[in-house]
């Protein structure tokens, strides 16, 4: 059989040391992520994810508004280590946002109401395969990338900075770069706790 997309699944991986030293441009970066976000099944086709792709000062506002909440919050004693993690996405080439568009849902619900207690989760299975995508693809670039979640903390300031609308829930940060220092070694759960061949 053939494995081309599993080995591509075997490099996309969690890239913690991001730096800005990017071969491809801005613009060519944005193109494959959009493709990748379009390309990535919904239930209903429903298409509920939105992406905002922030790069040079929107990419450093991202992580300022991450920054200053958690300086709200993290007591001053230990947020060195904090400031460290953030600032390493900071040095990142850009960053993607994912959300989910709630009045695309709530208009499925309302069209559907048969499926109206699953279009919840088909949404966050959407963001999840966008997600997949948009990292697969980067990683076949040689373009690191990690997934992080300071949401919903930053949520409202993301929306002012930004002008997102409301109706967009944020659901995910993806810093993405060089990479820097690759991944570490990753384990596996034994298959037999995991997996069912039936025949």
């Amino acid at each position: 059989m053939q494995t081309e997309t599993l080995k591509l699944a075997t490099q996309r991986r969690s890239i913690y040391a991001l730096g800005k030293n990017v071969n491809a441009s801005e613009d060519e970066v944005a193109s494959v992520i959009k493709e990748a976000v379009r390309q990535a099944p919904t239930a209903f086709n429903s298409q509920t994810t939105r992406a905002v792709i922030a790069f040079g000062d929107s990419h450093d506002r991202v992580w300022d508004i991450v920054m200053e909440t958690l300086r709200k919050i993290v007591p001053a004693e230990s947020f060195a280590s904090t400031e460290e993690k953030v600032n390493s996405f900071k040095a990142a080439f850009g960053t993607v946002l994912l959300f989910t568009d709630t009045d695309a849902v709530a208009d499925l619900k309302e069209n559907f109401p048969l499926y109206a207690d699953n279009f919840d989760d088909f949404a966050e299975q959407g963001i999840g395969l966008a997600t997949q995508n948009i990292w697969t693809v980067l990683a076949e670039n040689k373009i690191g990338a990690s997934n992080q979640h300071y949401n919903p903390l930053i949520d409202k300031a993301v929306q002012d900075a930004f002008g997102v609308p409301a109706n967009w829930h944020l659901r995910s940060e993806m810093p993405f770069g060089s990479i820097e220092a690759p991944a570490g070694d990753k384990d596996f759960m034994d298959d037999a706790d995991r997996f069912k061949v039936l025949k």
